[in-house]
């Protein structure tokens, strides 16, 4: 299946304390402090994602005294009076040469200067600016912010240059992270005290001005790690000065200001855990190959080979995901993958923004992401979509402990899948769970449970759980049959997992769980000290998964570019589940001369039915009756959807009339994934989204068209979202295109079954078009239009919204995706005059999507939306369309400079029709006067304008209003004093 950051379920969380005995007594609070996220990187087998160029940089760091001894004695040497020592430009105490040079002094200095003059970042002592916003100078400060400032500077004063030499290194890769918007303002700062050259200066500078902030935070932490103490204390003194403008900053001193005066100890705490006495060697190296062996490979179904399974290197597939240290909304109304779908794009800008703080999976276990405190181990909570990459993050997080990279003061790590702990239904202790999987323990256990603090316990997909673990229930610490008190005391599986979670059992231990959002609430009460979730690809992370997949490049690049052009694709590709299915969906259309390239799939629906067409015509052959046995199993897959289930027995289908011995072919083992344990076996498939379409293509196909409408209905009416993707996809299937694709093993689609879906969303949209009042009418009516646009039928959608003036979906937070809905919608209808999409949260790739329908609408709204001034300028390409002919456009709060409202007069100016313009809460400033009044002089009919909310000066305000005089009945209002 899905493979890389490919298709897993996962959810992560964790959590440190004190326990009451054995090493952790010394730590007091380090251990609400987080794990080193130390590891190898050799031979390319990094657990983060790094660039060549990243690699390069990192590689001009081998002066920085990475023998500890060594600089210990350079820190003591200098603390006795020898003093600091200024190494010349670019060289380390042997006069090695570590850096990149500019050409000439002169082009340095030009490239400096440069990057000055164009503000890249905003010297830390004056006034900072975010984005196009100005805020207030760094120096007027809270109380708060001014007592951890003083509190932390008088900690700088009491380290030792060997202690802040360790500090800087244990804190170094998040330290990347959380200085990248400020790099050029640090530069700058550092500048007066001539610790770099002007070389290097440039180079700093250089990649700021071409973006590379992330490289550039890299170069400048190696060169103040090569130039010794002073520049590297000078450093964490600028840091402080810092703190307001970056709040990852700010998060990594706090929580250093908790580790006291002698932060030292706790790092040497900590890395001393993972010691393991002689004797328990053999067995964690016995552990180690056999968790090597089992996670190294990905198996994955070639739908277009003949193989049943085709099976590849963990490392060679894996691709990074994008993980964020919060969970967002953990209520759920909406079907889960439309929800995070709307989130999804949001978030992801906020990561580009660092505004987001990433957390990699070897910082899982790292406190300063802490949300709460337990008594003692550290629980961690992982949150994601179906498909995501979950699993498949367990299996990396497993392979590369066995591997020796990461968490190595974990001594032994344990796994287990609650979809094989569904299985046991009688009592037992942890000793036999752990044989039961792991057998070669033996009679080792009892020296394992000696050092909790050495053991990692992960649990995967707790969603799936049949039990019941209730974490608000304070029975379970009091009645005697819940409580598991240790490792040999019998009771349930779920009471295990609980008292192991709540570190109840082996206090001191750590705990990963991995869900899906719709089961966070059930961690709520939990002990859990971090919390995350996975974002899924982020920027380039999609394109790797598609490089990695096809073996010609040429391949890749084609299939990569139709999914980006295609907006719906697009933005489905952030999950890994997603990006399987693309990639084996489109595929053959560029590799098989005999597909036409006119019938690449655009919709989600079209997507699938090629997808089910590619099992059918690879593994049709093998069994007989096809369509009834796909049939029977659609029909299991839309009970499950309807009751929320994923998991499948063995019982289930022979429930449907499904042998298990059928799954030996390999169309079944296509549609649907079977998973053996000591216990039992399980189905599940693939995606959500598998199941979804094929229990829409049982139903399209088996029920009678006199009832399908009823179906429809009912599962329309559901509120909880349930059936949101299934509906989209029986509208789909009315669609001649996507149906032709399967009849060849199907038959035809019954017409008077395609006539009653056809009618049945023509009613949908009618109903709510008009009914927009409140949010829930406004989702109803966007659910209705991507039934329209899944249909693909423009009568359809001209009968439906023909008489329709007026779509508003103001305060809905609208995608990409939907945004190209209804831009498909407005350009199949001419009556539509009137669009507000006020605080959609729409952003410039929605925009994009809406642009090519703007120009039909009269009255434009699209204020409250983060559009800036790139935004704006593709709101003004789309009105110098001849055939606009805008009256009213509303651009509030959207981020506009001057910048961009050049290209906005230039645009208006040329549409006589407009009468009302609202620009209020904006960042326009004199400079935009000249260009507004020649606007306003200019517009035959306009009658007000709204600027209000900007930065004029009283002359510039002075100078627009008085425009009212020259032109009768024209209001010009430019401050709230005026409105």
């Amino acid at each position: 299946m899905a493979e890389g950051g490919d298709c897993g379920r996962g959810a992560v969380t964790s959590t440190s304390s004190q326990h009451k005995g054995g090493k952790l007594t010394q730590v007091g609070k380090v251990l609400k402090r987080l794990w080193p996220g130390t590891k190898s990187k050799k031979d390319g087998q990094n657990t983060g994602t790094t660039t060549e160029k990243q690699s390069r940089i990192e590689s001009r760091t081998s002066v920085e005294c990475e023998a500890a001894e060594e600089e210990r004695e350079q820190c003591q040497s200098r603390e006795s009076g020898t003093g600091d020592v200024v190494h010349g430009p670019g060289t380390d105490p042997s006069g090695e040469i570590h850096h990149d040079r500019v050409s000439s002094n002169k082009e340095s200095s030009s490239l400096i200067q440069g990057a000055e003059q164009q503000n890249m970042v905003t010297p830390i002592h004056t006034t900072a600016e975010v984005g196009n916003k100005t805020v207030a100078p760094v120096t007027s400060t809270t109380r708060t912010d001014t007592d951890l400032t003083s509190a932390f500077s008088e900690l700088l004063t009491q380290w030792s240059e060997y202690q802040l030499f360790q500090l800087t290194k244990f804190y170094r890769e998040r330290l990347k992270q959380a200085i990248e918007e400020r790099v050029e303002s640090l530069r700058l700062m550092m500048r007066p005290q001539g610790y770099f050259s002007e070389q290097e200066h440039a180079s700093v500078a250089e990649l700021v001005v071409k973006g590379n902030r992330r490289d550039s935070s890299i170069l400048f932490l190696s060169l103040v790690m090569e130039k010794g103490n002073r520049p590297r204390r000078v450093m964490w003194e600028s840091f402080v000065k810092m703190q307001n403008e970056l709040p990852k900053l700010n998060k990594i001193l706090k929580e250093i200001q908790e580790l006291g005066p002698d932060p030292q100890e706790y790092m040497n705490i900590i890395r001393g855990l993972s010691e393991l006495p002689s004797h328990m060697e053999d067995v964690q190296q016995k552990h180690k190959e056999t968790l090597r062996a089992q996670t190294e490979t990905l198996s994955v179904n070639p739908i277009l080979m003949k193989e049943k399974v085709k099976v590849f290197q963990l490392l060679d597939r894996y691709a990074e995901l994008t993980i964020i240290s919060t969970v967002r909304d953990r209520t759920l109304v909406e079907h889960e993958l439309l929800a995070r779908g709307r989130d999804h794009e949001e978030w992801r800008e906020e990561c580009l923004r660092r505004e987001l703080e990433k957390i990699r999976t070897d910082q899982l276990f790292h406190s300063s992401f802490s949300r709460r405190n337990s008594r003692s181990g550290s629980s961690s909570a992982v949150a994601g979509v179906p498909g995501i990459g979950k699993t498949t993050m367990v299996q990396k997080i497993v392979h590369d402990w066995a591997m020796g990279k990461i968490y190595q003061h974990f001594q032994f790590v344990f796994s287990f899948k609650f979809r094989d702990l569904n299985t046991i239904n009688c009592r037992l202790n942890l000793r036999e769970l752990i044989l039961d999987q792991y057998p070669y323990f033996g009679n080792m256990l009892g020296e394992v449970w000696k050092n909790p603090e050495g053991l990692l316990f992960i649990f995967d997909g707790l969603d799936e759980f049949k039990g019941r673990i209730d974490f608000a229930d304070s029975r379970r610490d009091t009645e005697p049959q819940h409580q598991c008190p240790d490792p040999e005391s019998r009771c349930k599986v779920s009471d295990i997992v609980y008292s192991l979670i709540q570190h109840k059992l082996l206090p001191g231990c750590s705990v990963l769980v991995t869900t899906r959002p719709t089961a966070l609430h059930l961690l709520e009460k939990a002990e859990i000290s971090v919390w995350a979730e996975i974002l899924g690809f982020v920027g380039e992370e999609r394109k790797e998964y598609f490089t990695r997949y096809f073996e010609d490049q040429t391949v890749a690049a084609a299939v990569f570019k139709h999914v980006k052009e295609n907006e719906i694709l697009y933005t489905m590709s952030y999950n890994p589940s997603y990006c399987w299915i693309l990639v084996l969906t489109l595929g053959p259309f560029f590799t098989q001369t005999h597909r036409d390239p006119q019938q690449v799939p655009k919709t989600i629906t079209q997507l699938y039915c090629y997808f089910i067409y590619n099992i059918l015509k690879n593994h049709g052959r093998e069994i007989e009756n096809l369509r009834e046995v796909l049939l029977r199993v659609g029909q299991m897959a839309f009970t499950g959807v309807s009751n929320k289930n994923i998991v499948f027995t063995d019982g289930d289908l022979i429930k449907y009339n499904l042998q298990p011995s059928q799954f030996l072919s390999g169309f079944l083992m296509e549609l649907l994934e079977r998973e053996d344990s000591a216990q039992s076996v399980v189905y599940t498939f693939p995606h959500l989204t598998i199941q979804e379409f094929v229990a829409a293509l049982a139903q399209f196909l088996t029920v009678d068209p006199m009832n399908i409408v009823e179906l429809l209905s009912e599962a329309h009416s559901m509120t909880d979202g349930r059936f949101e993707v299934f509906l989209r996809f029986v509208a789909g299937l009315s669609s001649p295109r996507a149906a032709h694709v399967l009849e060849e093993f199907l038959g035809p689609f019954p017409n008077e079954t395609i006539c009653q879906v056809i009618d049945w969303v023509k009613d949908e949209v009618k109903s709510h078009a008009e009914n927009t009042g409140n949010e829930a009418g406004k989702r109803r009516l966007l659910n209705t239009m991507h039934y329209l646009f899944e249909s693909q039928n423009p009568a359809l959608a001209q009968q439906t919204l023909g008489s329709v003036e007026t779509l508003s979906f103001s305060g809905l937070r609208l995608t990409p995706i939907d945004c190209a809905v209804l831009s498909h919608a407005i350009r199949l209808c001419d009556t539509i005059k009137r669009l507000d999409l006020d605080h959609c949260s729409i952003r410039c790739e929605g925009l994009q999507r809406l642009g090519p329908a703007l120009h039909k609408c009269q009255h434009l709204g699209l204020g409250d939306n983060d559009l800036g001034d790139s935004g704006v300028k593709l709101v003004a390409a789309t009105l110098m369309n001849p055939d606009c002919k805008l009256q009213t456009l509303t651009l509030y709060k959207v981020g506009l400079t001057d910048s961009g409202a050049e290209y906005l007069v230039s645009a208006l100016i040329t549409k006589p029709s407009l009468t009302k313009l609202d620009l209020g809460h904006n960042s326009l400033t004199y400079r935009s006067v000249p260009a507004l009044r020649q606007l306003i002089l200019n517009l035959p009919r306009l009658e007000r304008i709204w600027l209000w909310g900007n930065s004029f000066s009283p002359t510039g305000r002075k100078e627009l209003r008085s425009l009212q005089e020259r032109k009768p009945g024209l209001k010009v209002t430019c401050d709230p004093l005026h409105v």
